[in-house]
């Protein structure tokens, strides 16, 4: 192996681990995990340096270390998401505003397992009455969340928000 193909090889598996660190990093930051995030601050950084030290002391053409290390960071962020969405579990606020006021889709939502506060919702000159949903679900049982809505309701709309957590109240149970 030549050295050029040596440090680009380095450049990319360090910037794939870099980057993958710094997408876990911000997303522990928003969610308030601050000491963590620091850590993996931390090691983020000094992969970094090492990587843009070996990128700008690298001898012979500057295309391949530039496609190694942009290569990569891409594939870092790709990544990086995956690890998040496999390691940092968390919970969004669903809001499914349903196509008709129908008490037996509520049922079967809790039923389910799932806790769920209902306002009502006024009619308008385009539907009828309809309830809104407000759940609080795991990222781990949205999937299944989601699948049940919308075999109970196949026009119900359904927003999500990311959710730093609740205080109180009924939480839906693992399944």
């Amino acid at each position: 192996m030549t050295p050029l193909l040596i440090s680009c090889i380095k450049i990319f598996f360090c910037r794939i681990m870099d980057v993958s660190l710094g997408t876990v990093r911000t997303i522990l930051t928003v969610r308030g995990k601050t000491f963590l995030a620091a850590v993996i601050g931390f090691a983020e950084v000094f992969l970094w340096y090492i990587v843009v030290k070996d990128a700008l002391s690298a001898t012979g053409p500057v295309l391949p270390i530039a496609v190694a290390y942009a290569g990569g960071y891409a594939t870092g962020t790709f990544i990086g998401g995956k690890l998040a969405d496999a390691l940092i579990k968390g919970s969004v606020v669903v809001q499914v505003i349903t196509s008709t006021r129908d008490d037996s889709v509520l049922s079967r939502i809790r039923e389910a397992g799932y806790a769920i506060s209902v306002v009502d919702v006024k009619s308008s000159e385009y539907s009828g009455e309809k309830y809104m949903l407000l759940c609080h679900v795991d990222t781990a049982l949205l999937k299944s969340f989601e699948q049940l809505v919308k075999e109970l309701d196949p026009a119900a709309f359904i927003f999500l928000q990311e959710s730093k957590g609740s205080i109180g109240g009924y939480t839906a149970r693992k399944k």
